[in-house]
């Protein structure tokens, strides 16, 4: 069977790309802004006008469009400033196409909750809840284990102990970038805004195989 291609919309660093090509995906991805540690072909543009005029090439859509408008970390901050939502023009960018499609985002953004995937299910140091928004193929939802404990890291004035890290701000006490890199399953980029905008490469791995289990039934059906 040929191998599948992935189109990776607003694909920052590579987070979500790489899962879907430790799945076997090629991938293809597209942001706004350059990424230069991006692990595999990238273009640079606007990625709802990229979807609409190339997703139909594809055999599956990811998207994670911006979530600042939509989290909790980052809503009523930086005054005067306004984060774009592009979830309802990308959304029926990627209806157009006739694909499937996956759209990831914080637990507070405005999309179907079909899959909420956490660290913990895949033994990762992190915790990162997301939701996935999944058209076009069913998927599983894995149990949500019970977290082990805190959040390692400083908080006013005192160190606390825990199995997982805060992936996420500029702050200190939130563990190295190895850690980081480590409780993500990151290795391929060692800047910490990167790390903190991706996803665990195991959510869309897991999403992936779910993907081609559908896909190959089908096409021997």
């Amino acid at each position: 069977m040929r191998a599948l291609r992935v189109l990776d919309l607003c694909c920052g660093a590579g987070g979500a790309a790489m899962g879907y090509r430790r799945a076997g995906f090629e991938v293809v991805g597209v942001d706004i802004a350059p990424q230069p540690n991006y692990p595999f072909e990238f273009h640079q543009g606007d990625a709802v006008e990229f979807a609409a005029a190339h997703g139909s090439d594809f055999d599956l859509i990811h998207a994670s469009w911006p979530c600042q408008s939509h989290s909790t970390l980052t809503k009523g901050t930086n005054q005067g400033r306004a984060y774009p939502d592009l979830i309802p023009a990308g959304t029926a960018a990627m209806l157009a196409t006739g694909r499937p499609y996956v759209i990831e985002n914080v637990q507070s953004a405005p999309i179907r909750p079909d899959l909420v995937l956490c660290g913990e299910m895949f033994g990762l140091s992190v915790i990162r809840h997301r939701v996935f928004e999944v058209h076009g193929f069913p998927t599983l939802q894995t149990p949500h284990i019970a977290h082990r404990g805190r959040v390692a890291g400083m908080r006013h004035g005192r160190w606390y102990e825990g199995p997982y890290f805060a992936v996420y701000g500029q702050g200190g006490g939130k563990g190295t970038v190895a850690q980081w890199q480590t409780a993500m399953g990151i290795d391929w980029t060692t800047d910490r805004h990167e790390i903190a905008e991706a996803i665990p490469p195991a959510y869309t791995q897991h999403i992936a195989e779910q993907f081609l289990d559908h896909y190959r039934t089908a096409v021997t059906a």
